[in-house]
């Protein structure tokens, strides 16, 4: 039988490392890439064409809920499971919608880890307990498809998400568009339509829009007052 091939990301070496640990044990498991944030992630999974993606959600520059959609869009056929610290049910709900197939929380890895690999081996899903709990007593799945979430019409689009969480994290117009390889314009047009479409009028309050919906996971403190411009 061919080993299975395990990406792992994750922007803590620790916390990384003890991910690597916990599968190094196993025969049957290969670990064909570690990457340190998102983008390296999706880079990675180009580079690899993985089985399975372990991804952390809060990682700077692209996050692992981004990386798993774009991962996605590339690879339909790559499990995606999503260590975090993070039990909401937002997060939970934003995990889903990704197409996450499993959900661990850090504290359960050496618990359930194994068990949640071999779960999406065999194309089934994998919850922590606490998580599974949440989804069995139906606060996700009223009116929601877990897998596949609806497109509403003010819904960003991936390149937007993008655009948002590095604006979020502290970055110009101008590094923005170097980050994502867009001229000064076309990134600036981005901006522009990000903020139409969620009726935002700060910076501050795009951060806020980010952290809440889990783009980043944490942001600076700003100004309210602050307007939304930044220098080329």
């Amino acid at each position: 039988m061919a080993k299975l091939r395990i990406l792992v990301a994750d922007d803590h070496e620790i916390v990384r490392r003890g991910t690597l640990s916990l599968l190094e044990g196993e025969s049957d498991l290969e670990i064909c890439g570690e990457a340190v944030n998102g983008r390296d992630a999706l880079d990675q999974a180009r580079a690899t064409n993985p089985d399975i993606v372990i991804l952390d959600i809060g990682m700077p520059s692209l996050n692992g809920l981004e990386a798993a959609r774009q991962i996605l869009k590339e690879f339909p056929q790559t499990k995606i499971l999503i260590l975090t610290v993070h039990e909401s049910e937002q997060v939970v709900r934003e995990v889903l919608d990704a197409g996450a197939r499993g959900f661990i929380l850090k504290s359960d890895a050496a618990r359930d880890l194994v068990a949640a690999v071999d779960a999406l081996r065999k194309n089934k899903t994998f919850f922590t307990s606490k998580v599974a709990e949440m989804v069995l007593d139906g606060f996700l799945l009223k009116g929601h498809n877990p897998l596949r979430g609806a497109i509403g019409k003010g819904r960003l689009t991936p390149r937007e998400r993008e655009v948002v969480q590095l604006l979020a994290e502290g970055k110009t117009t101008k590094e923005v568009a170097s980050v994502l390889g867009l001229g000064f314009k076309t990134a600036d047009t981005h901006r522009t339509n990000i903020m139409r479409k969620l009726g935002l009028g700060s910076l501050s309050e795009l951060v806020l829009y980010a952290v809440r919906n889990g783009i980043v996971q944490v942001a600076m403190p700003l100004d309210e007052n602050e307007e939304v411009s930044d220098c080329a």
